[in-house]
């Protein structure tokens, strides 16, 4: 814990950056000033911001404050869950074992190929005629 009281640890995935504070106390999760669950609707996102804590058995442990930007409610979701996941382990290196072996410490590295010139999208070419 650093002089502040809070354990810090930024997370990414796509073009969202998370940047996760954790805080000693009973579970809330705030995301840019909101509950999570105002800001993601499904219920596959809010499982995959909590899936850290629910691994490590930390979820009435700590309080989170968050703040996103880029991306969208995907990727925002997945910056998060990799942020926490990064500030777990600095609160407690022994938990780092276990989240890589969930494969929460690992970055997604997948982002959005980029458009080339003579196609319509990255790949997408317009249909060849013969004659």
């Amino acid at each position: 814990m650093n002089d502040k009281g809070y354990f810090y640890a930024t997370g990414r995935r796509k073009n969202a950056v998370a940047r996760v504070r954790l805080f000693p106390g009973a579970g809330a999760i705030v995301v840019n000033g909101q509950p999570y669950e105002e800001l993601f609707l499904q219920e596959r996102l809010r499982k995959a911001i909590l899936e850290p804590l629910v691994v490590t058995d930390s979820l009435e442990g700590f309080n989170v404050s968050v703040k996103v930007t880029g991306g969208g409610y995907t990727g925002q979701a997945g910056a998060i869950r990799h942020g926490i996941a990064r500030a777990l382990v600095a609160a407690d290196e022994n938990l780092k074992p276990l989240l890589r072996s969930y494969g929460l410490l690992t970055r997604d590295p997948r982002v959005k190929e980029r458009k080339k010139y003579g196609l319509v999208r990255a790949r997408k070419a317009k249909q060849y005629t013969k004659r």
